[in-house]
């Protein structure tokens, strides 16, 4: 911790500069000599002092409040030039690094060196409010401390990020016409409706939900459509028994059809009086251009738009990943609708996982080139192939061992195995002692199974040691306790590349637990973070229905 300065300590200098210098800088480019500024300019000159002379640097901020200005003012890293990244992570802490090798220092503001009756921890830690601070001794203790407060380490960034930017071809937009980086999609980022500003010309929901149509189509009575052709597949309803197209885009209207259009309430139809414009997009190669953007691996369009819209199918037996966030945008585009079964559900190949289409019968333009592109970015749908499992299973317990109880475990994980196409290839029965649990373990890696499920031993009593032996074997990325009911005390992780699971004691008593929802996911090469299972509380409390229709509920969904 800095020691308490008295009144007659002297500033320190930012560099080159004395305090006072840099107060009046400071006060030029930012208008007012901020507190966070002033630290800014010592962290910055204390990241320069590791940096190697002739060293072509670039910085990190991360925190959006003064301190990149303090890095604008005394480098040459700002974020007109690109060599400025600022990230709100919310920390008072900055970086230079070599933009060339990543390699580079951070340094942040350290409350661990401040001392407690510090003016600097009042404003640091907002203790007070903003006029309630003494402004004047909070300037001279900055002045007084200099780096004293801050520490520093060496980083790395990774040589992918060190990628430099480029704007790339210009083109003008399709809908406002203004210029921009063909980078960012079929129109620019302002009429994909990341406009700051109410009144702009963008793409935004209608208030009128009636859409407009193309001025060459034409509204005419029914009796008098003889000779002509439809302009979109027409759907006849008989309620309960069938629903389909009674005429195809592109059908002529006959004679004979003036009283089945009458019997479907079509009293007038549309006609196309000449060629529709490229400013607007029929309705079946919307749902054409969607649903092949929405494919993702093992995922593809059953058949051609019918009705306007497009199913898609599984192209293989696996499990059905989802873009939630993905559809979400899509969905948030006027005119247009995607709409799926659950992700993460298993499914066999030709089975119908989602479908597209746009609502009106022609977009204009702008609105399909602005849906179109929110799907660029990631395919909304895939299929994963589940690999065959070659379990090694791990049972623990010393009364299990000693023969106490039975073991009922094995055979539950053998049925859920086989049902996946999966099988045991080794299993074992260990005491409830780490350094057994850590060889067995072991074992099961150099015999060559491809993912590894222990049973029990993972609750809070001092005797279940199973994640301690785990640990000792090896196991990295572990996570354990999953908003999962039953089996909150779910563990996963690796081993080397292994998946593990570690199955609470609960699947003994309940026919479906977390182990139904994370095995499938595991053979299917996801990795189990953080956040996934976190994104799982929803729909993950398993009601315990008398007549039991897993996975058919909504447990997992």
């Amino acid at each position: 911790m800095a020691q308490a300065h008295d009144l007659s300590t002297a500033f320190k200098n930012i560099g080159a500069h004395t305090f006072d210098e840099f107060i009046d800088m400071a006060t030029l480019f930012h208008n007012y000599p901020a507190p966070g500024l002033l630290i800014g300019g010592y962290m910055v000159e204390e990241a320069r002092k590791h940096m190697p002379e002739g060293t072509l640097y670039e910085a990190i901020s991360e925190t959006t409040w003064c301190l990149p200005d303090a890095i604008q003012m005394l480098t040459p890293c700002t974020i007109g030039n690109g060599w400025m990244n600022v990230l709100n992570l919310g920390r008072y802490a900055m970086s230079l690094y070599d933009k060339h090798t990543g390699e580079g220092v951070r340094v942040w503001l350290d409350i661990t060196k401040i001392p407690q009756d510090s003016e600097i921890l009042v404003w640091l830690m907002k203790e007070k409010p903003k006029q309630e601070q003494d402004s004047d001794r909070l300037r001279k203790e900055i002045g007084w401390y200099g780096a004293d407060i801050l520490s520093s380490t060496p980083i790395t960034i990774p040589k992918p990020k060190l990628i430099k930017r480029s704007k790339g071809s210009i083109i003008p937009c399709s809908s406002c016409g203004e210029p921009y980086p063909s980078a960012h999609g079929a129109v620019c980022r302002a009429c994909q409706g990341e406009s700051p500003y109410a009144g702009c010309a963008t793409l935004t929901t209608p208030e009128d939900i009636v859409f407009p149509v193309p001025e060459q189509l034409r509204t005419i009575p029914a009796d008098t459509a003889i000779g002509k052709n439809a302009v979109h597949d027409m759907t006849s309803i008989v309620p309960g028994t069938s629903k389909g197209a009674a005429f195809k885009r592109g059908d002529t209207f006959g004679a004979g059809d003036l009283c089945r259009l009458q019997q479907m309430g079509k009293n007038n139809v549309y006609i196309a009086e000449s060629e529709i414009g490229n400013d607007w997009v029929h309705e079946d190669t919307c749902a054409k251009a969607f649903s092949k953007a929405m494919c993702g691996t093992g995922v593809c369009p059953k058949d051609a738009p019918h009705e306007g819209k497009v199913t898609l199918m599984a192209d293989r037996n696996g499990l059905l990943r989802v873009n939630t966030e993905g559809m979400k945008r899509f969905n948030m585009c006027a005119g247009v609708m995607a709409a799926s079964r659950n992700g993460n559900t298993l499914v066999r190949k030709g089975t119908d996982i989602a479908g597209t289409r746009a609502i009106p019968l022609y977009l204009q333009r702008p609105q399909f080139e602005q849906a179109l592109q929110r799907l660029q970015e990631k395919p909304l749908f895939e299929v994963l192939p589940l690999v065959t499992a070659k379990a090694g299973v791990l049972i623990t317990g010393d009364e299990v061992y000693n023969g106490v109880i039975e073991d009922k475990f094995h055979n539950i994980i053998h049925k859920k195995l086989l049902a996946l196409g999966g099988d045991i290839q080794c299993s074992t029965i260990v005491p409830d002692d780490r350094t057994a649990i850590s060889n067995a373990a072991q074992e099961f890696v150099q015999a060559g199974c491809n993912i590894i499920i222990t049973t029990a031993g993972l609750s809070v009593d001092p005797d279940d040691v199973t994640r301690q032996g785990l640990i000792d074997a090896g196991a990295r990325n572990l996570l354990y306790g999953a908003p999962i009911l039953p089996g909150a005390m779910t563990l996963v992780g690796k081993i080397g590349s292994i998946p593990l699971l570690g199955v609470p004691a609960c699947a003994l008593f309940f026919t479906h637990t977390s182990l139904d929802l994370l095995l499938p996911r595991l053979l299917a090469g996801i990795e189990i973070t953080r956040e996934e299972l976190a994104a799982m509380g929803e729909g993950s409390m398993c009601m315990n229905c008398a007549n039991c229709s897993f996975p058919k509920c909504p447990f997992g969904k």
